[in-house]
């Protein structure tokens, strides 16, 4: 009898090839996924960090003015009178009306970077009160806290302390680029505030300038805003 043989399997040939990309990634298996993906995360993140440095080009007199209009904007609110004239004699005891600059960073890539950005400054005010009673501080914290939440800024931290501590209240929005924060300190009677606006580009920055643009700002007096 004569050997039998097996049948080979008939081949068709005019199917098509499979694509370069399918075969690579069937030969990379589940390790070439997880490669594709680990590539969409890092050009995500490289946008994200090229768009975190996409500031305005804004004059610091402008975003000095804007970091005024939201501290007396809360002022007003808190119920205060008083004038502050510009300056501070002694830091945590005198009045404070104050105007400063910051650097803005570059987290970089991954956030492996944290380097300053040429020309751009982040702008705040600062402002304080002595003499300042529980009856007064009191009524106009929670008005404030009130107030701004209404306003759509996100609460991050309120407290009316413990007895002898003190009273804080910080917010912020616009993903933290905007932020406020007020103090009251019962034992000595001293309250403070700050706000501080978004990152900005100075338009008069020039290569070679040092320290953060518009750290030569002063503020006029500071004080409720005026009745409508």
């Amino acid at each position: 009898m004569p050997d039998e043989t097996v049948p080979r399997p008939a081949t068709t040939h005019d199917a098509p090839e499979p694509e370069a990309s399918s075969r690579a990634l069937g030969a990379l298996g589940c390790g070439g996924a997880a490669l594709v993906g680990m590539l969409l995360l890092v050009c995500m993140l490289a946008w994200g960090a090229w768009a975190s440095t996409d500031f305005p080009r804004v004059a610091p007199e402008e975003m000095a003015d804007r970091a005024l209009q939201r501290s007396q904007e809360a002022y007003t609110v808190l119920g205060f009178t008083r004038t502050i004239r510009p300056g501070v004699e002694k830091l945590g005891v005198s009045t404070e009306n104050t105007l400063s600059s910051d650097f803005c960073y570059d987290g970089g890539l991954l956030g492996l970077k944290d380097e300053t950005i040429d020309g751009a400054y982040s702008m705040s005010h600062s402002w304080a009160l002595d003499h300042v009673p529980a009856s007064q501080a009191v009524p106009g914290l929670r008005r404030l806290h009130r107030f701004l939440a209404d306003e759509g800024w996100e609460v991050t931290s309120y407290s009316e302390g413990t007895p002898g501590g003190s009273w804080d209240l910080f917010v912020q929005r616009n993903d933290g680029d905007e932020r406020m924060s007020f103090t009251w300190y019962p034992d000595r009677e001293y309250f403070t505030g700050g706000a501080s606006v978004p990152c900005a580009y100075d338009p008069q920055w020039k290569n070679g300038d040092v320290g953060p643009a518009g750290d030569n700002q002063r503020p006029p007096a500071f004080g409720p805003a005026p009745k409508s």
